[in-house]
């Protein structure tokens, strides 16, 4: 345990050792804000406060994930093969698998890219008789995901519109658009986290079950979470208590 901690400065060691309760470091680029959750995931493990299996990391890129998951290894070994450590979609698509079914979608469902979710939207305009002119279906789409990110449905969407003639033109499109992903058992890449949320918070059991499992929740470039990522670690976290977040404030506002 002794060489765990060593090579830390005392900030980082009273993160690594403050496991109970929310845990929000603070810190510029290289200051080792990584180091604090590989180091802690491991002083969990070791200190046998939690399995590894209720042990819930999540970071932003694959990329990310997988060197997260290389130096926890370096730590523990073939343990961290049990936690879940992972991208926020790549967790959420686990959960989804398991439960999607609940709103109305196939376990097998499909997820769109960027090339599919463009051709549809593409179908939609021209259905709608929106001239592609106005409507660039990359505007649209961008319009989409950031109403995805808010967690707006539509209909939500259209009621802010307020009038906006463009807006409301882009809800027409956005409720046929979902109507279509889900005749064709498909989401897209925002869908993934909101249809998380939405089976967590309408369905008490996958909740309870998903809250009791993590133990520990550790968020790695927090600063980066929009509202559906905030929401979504705050139901998973909420049993327990126990979240660590790290992130770097001069690089966008920290949700807290």
């Amino acid at each position: 345990m002794q060489d765990l901690l060593e090579g830390l400065n005392d900030k980082q060691y009273e993160a690594v050792l403050n496991t109970e309760g929310p845990c929000l470091v603070i810190a510029g680029a290289g200051s080792g804000k990584t180091k604090v959750l590989t180091h802690k995931i491991a002083y969990i493990i070791e200190e046998n406060k939690a399995k590894p299996w209720n042990i819930l990391a999540i970071t932003f890129t694959n990329k990310a994930a997988r060197e997260m998951k290389e130096r926890v290894e370096k730590l523990i070994g073939d343990a961290t093969n049990d936690m879940w450590l992972g991208t926020f979609h790549s967790i959420c698509v686990r959960i989804l698998r398991k439960y999607i079914e609940r709103i109305g979608y196939e376990s097998s469902f499909i997820i769109f890219d960027t090339s599919d979710q463009r051709t549809l939207v593409k179908q939609c305009m021209k259905e709608l008789n929106i001239d592609d002119k106005m409507f660039t279906d990359r505007g649209v789409l961008s319009e989409i995901s950031n109403a995805k990110n808010e967690m707006l449905e539509p209909e939500e969407y259209y009621a802010r519109a307020n009038g906006d003639f463009r807006k409301e033109k882009i809800a027409e499109i956005y409720k046929m658009y979902q109507a279509r992903l889900k005749k064709n058992n498909a989401i897209d890449f925002d869908d993934i986290i909101n249809f998380t949320i939405k089976i967590l918070m309408e369905n008490p059991d996958a909740l309870e079950y998903y809250s009791e499992k993590f133990h520990y929740v550790l968020v790695d470039e927090y600063q980066d979470t929009n509202k559906s990522q905030f929401t979504l670690v705050t139901l998973l976290a909420a049993k327990h208590g126990n979240i660590t977040v790290v992130g770097d404030n001069d690089q966008r506002n920290i949700l807290i």
